[in-house]
């Protein structure tokens, strides 16, 4: 073994001795900065593994909130029968529709029906609140509802602040005061179920009407 060889270890650690203290934090730093990399990778790809789903896992969905999913403004909607023909159609100001329920929100609604039978039925209303078809709709502030003439008849009219109407069904039902009206006759009810099927109406709590005056014959 030579001299050269023996002297070596001594040199280097006479040179490390010779190093100023912050060279040698820093060249302990960079040491060990490879196995801090390797263990930050080594962290995100753990990460990574647990926070991807797996393809088979069951996906739970989150509840739907009672917020709108689109909106439209100056709509018009028309259903159609399987025949072709219309059986509704309703337009508005503005429209919201509510995922969770699966329902519409309309303001300043104005709503057209045509039954089987040919009879038209108009309703407006400055809200209303429809099923996911147009098939059911409640009215509310300032409901009016039509149920215009047909065949000689004298047309329906329906007056107040809330109006449910069936439109399949042809029914009218509301909890709240309301006043009908067919040709001269005018009767008001604290609530009501009109069943135009059927052709009955069931007025319920205080019910006042007033009649058109009885047409004499001229005889005495």
């Amino acid at each position: 073994m030579t001299d050269a060889t023996l002297l070596a270890p001594a040199a280097a650690a006479h040179r490390h001795g010779d190093m100023p203290i912050s060279a040698r934090i820093i060249e302990q730093a960079s040491s060990f900065l490879p196995l801090l990399l390797m263990a930050v990778l080594a962290l995100g790809t753990w990460w990574l593994v647990k926070n991807t789903p797996l393809a088979d896992a069951p996906q739970v969905d989150e509840p739907l909130k009672h917020e709108p999913d689109y909106q439209m403004s100056h709509f018009i909607v028309r259903r159609f029968a399987p025949d072709g023909r219309m059986r509704a159609q309703i337009e508005g100001d503005t429209m919201r529709h509510y995922p969770d329920t699966d329902t519409l929100e309309i303001d300043n609604v104005r709503v057209r029906a045509i039954a089987p039978d040919g009879h038209v039925t108009i309703a407006s209303a400055r809200t209303a609140l429809s099923n996911g078809d147009g098939s059911e709709i409640q009215l509310q502030g300032g409901a009016h509802i039509v149920r215009e003439s047909l065949d000689g008849e004298d047309p329906v009219d329906f007056r107040g602040e809330f109006l449910h109407a069936f439109l399949n069904t042809e029914r009218v039902r509301s909890h709240l005061p309301v006043t009908v009206t067919r040709g001269s006759t005018e009767v008001h009810a604290d609530a009501m179920d009109y069943d135009n099927v059927e052709r009955v109406v069931q007025l319920k709590g205080r019910v006042t009407a007033s009649f058109p005056p009885a047409v004499r014959d001229g005889t005495k």
